[in-house]
């Protein structure tokens, strides 16, 4: 199975420590779920990460970015997706579509307006779907 991780997800896994950073865990140990992302994503990714709203340590960033590049397959996209709603987020879109993932996993209610196709899950919905965690995001 395909899975898109949306920025904030990543970012609430990396400064709470709670359920986000449970179900990242628990995707990265079961490689059943391939985890993808376009060069675009992964740039986004690791610029969110350093923004100093989030007051990360340099080690918490340097751990998130590690995992980053040891556990998220870099994929092309050479399709756009015209998402008005968000333009930022339409690279999420494009390469859900160009990919065919079976999870976007986000927290953006701005995806609740994309594309049909694509099947968009909030973390809490992710846990009770695989991990039977308690539903606390």
């Amino acid at each position: 199975m395909k899975i898109i991780i949306d920025t904030n997800v990543l970012v609430s896994a990396a400064f709470r420590d709670r359920l986000p950073e449970s179900v990242i865990l628990w995707i990265l140990a079961h490689p059943e779920w391939a985890r993808i992302a376009s060069e675009e994503i992964i740039r986004e990714y690791k610029e969110v990460l350093r923004r100093p709203k989030f007051k990360l340590t340099d080690a918490q960033i340097q751990y998130w970015r590690d995992l980053i590049d040891e556990a998220v397959e870099i994929v092309p996209v050479s399709a756009t997706v015209d998402f008005p709603r968000d333009r930022k987020d339409a690279k999420f879109l494009a390469c859900a579509l160009a990919h065919r993932v079976d999870v976007l996993l986000t927290g953006d209610r701005d995806f609740e307006d994309a594309d049909r196709e694509i099947n968009k899950m909030k973390i809490s919905q992710f846990s009770r779907f695989t991990l039977d965690l308690p539903e606390n995001e």
